[in-house]
């Protein structure tokens, strides 16, 4: 046993150090370190930052977002894989990488929510910042300060509950979302998360995640009230576009 005030672990009368019991309890369970040393490395950071847009990438293009060689990006990319923060899909002599699943988004759009919460930022604010800020994707749905607006819409009119940090869609919400044009059986079926919260980094607040909150981005996308700005992961509204959502989604 630990004895108060005492640096050594006493147990079958052996001596050991303190930090003893506390590195088994740290071997036991999930493995935090690990995925932080993985997310950690900043060549590997900007790697799931170029990932976060929802696109699959070459290990040629994410190197350039990393700023390394070819052959230094291909030792990266093959440890988030082992990580299981990436999957990869060949198509014909290319290799395209992307994020594992939305939940690897939701990870890396929280850190950088706490990262700014703290001040750590690693550039001055530019001109692309307030379209960030404004929209932009998230893995695959809608954040900023019109992904926050969203959910805060949804919330308000009775169509989302929230329940701790879950969503839940209620009867007047799957009314709604037909009434979008939303195949929601379609979604339902899937074994994704129909809607999900995911702290949103510029707001420090909840925009909606899962596959609700992708169907919901794609109706602007797929009409073409909305497009992403090539080489970038802000989304700009056609003017019909910012009528359309204020309609959709009325600030309360």
């Amino acid at each position: 046993m630990l004895r108060p005030g005492s640096k050594c672990w006493r147990g079958n009368g052996v001596v050991r150090p303190a930090r003893f019991a506390y590195n088994r309890l740290m071997a036991e369970g999930p493995d935090i370190a690990r995925i932080a040393a993985l997310i950690g490395d900043p060549a590997r950071a900007n790697m799931l930052l170029a990932l976060l847009g929802g696109k699959a990438l070459t290990a040629t293009e994410l190197a350039g977002a990393a700023g390394v060689t070819l052959q230094t990006a291909s030792a990266h990319l093959a440890k988030l894989g082992d990580g299981g923060l990436l999957a990869q899909r060949k198509q014909g002599r290319h290799r395209y990488f992307a994020l594992a699943d939305d939940t690897v988004g939701a990870m890396v759009e929280g850190l950088m929510g706490f990262a700014a919460s703290r001040g750590h930022l690693r550039h001055r604010t530019g001109p692309r910042e307030p379209e960030l800020r404004k929209a932009r994707i998230c893995y695959d749905h809608l954040a900023g300060d019109y992904g926050v607006r969203m959910l805060d819409s949804l919330v308000a009119r009775g169509a989302i509950e929230v329940h701790d940090e879950a969503l839940v869609l209620t009867e007047a919400g799957a009314d709604a979302v037909i009434g979008f044009g939303i195949d929601l059986a379609s979604l339902k079926s899937s074994r994704r998360p129909l809607c999900r919260s995911c702290l949103d980094w510029s707001e420090r607040r909840s925009h909606m995640a899962g596959s609700l909150g992708k169907a919901l981005l794609s109706l602007f996308l797929d009409a073409g009230l909305a497009r992403r700005e090539a080489g970038s992961r802000v989304v700009h509204f056609t003017p019909e576009g910012e009528r359309r959502f204020a309609l959709m989604f009325p600030s309360s």
